[in-house]
């Protein structure tokens, strides 16, 4: 005589599926880093170059809507270029701003101004209206500027810094070719132009 076994349903516990999904989102979460609004956003020129900005050792020059900013990358070469600018025109900056601007991203205002920007909450910073570094011939702050960082850049990480033009695809070409002037009057004669990826054609 055959024994019919009674047939329960198939169940599966998921909780343990359930806690590995939720500490990877967990993860996800709390090491991304969210994107920082840039004080001068530009629309950069297409092109199917692929190459990849250094991390380190990277000065990036903005020019657009008539203005120059610049940004710096490393926390100590930043404050190292703060504290030589603030020699070169007689701006004296504390501990705590100097540990402030480290953490900023770019600049585009007169050193003299400078301290105002500093003292400004990140969001206030943002919408802050920064006129740009001067790079008259009267008054060069941005060859300054560039001059100092790769001073503190050697001094600091021992390279060369290297250099990036962001310029807006509807700006001026007189305006970026003021920039490579000043960089060529330094001798740098090697730069990289941030471009957007577009498609390669066919």
């Amino acid at each position: 005589m055959a024994v019919k076994m009674s047939k329960k349903a198939a169940s599966i516990d998921m909780t343990a599926m359930c806690d590995v999904a939720f500490l990877l989102l967990t993860f996800f979460i709390l090491t991304a880093t969210a994107k920082i609004p840039e004080p001068l956003p530009v629309d950069t020129p297409a092109s199917t170059v692929q190459t990849k900005l250094p991390d380190t050792d990277l000065a990036t020059i903005t020019v657009g809507k008539g203005k120059v900013f610049f940004d710096l990358k490393g926390r100590e070469v930043r404050k190292r270029t703060l504290e030589l600018m603030g020699q070169k025109y007689g701006v004296a900056f504390t501990e705590d701003e100097s540990a402030k601007f480290a953490l900023m991203e770019g600049i585009g205002v007169p050193i003299t101004n400078l301290k105002q920007i500093i003292a400004m909450k990140s969001s206030e910073r943002g919408k802050a209206n920064q006129p740009g570094i001067p790079k008259d011939s009267l008054d060069n702050q941005l060859s300054q500027w560039i001059q100092n960082a790769r001073i503190a850049n050697i001094e600091i990480d021992d390279k060369e810094l290297q250099i990036a033009i962001k310029g807006d695809a509807k700006e001026e070409y007189p305006s970026i070719k003021k920039v490579m002037d000043i960089l060529q009057d330094q001798k740098i004669n090697s730069f990289n132009l941030v471009t957007g990826l577009r498609a390669k054609d066919k």
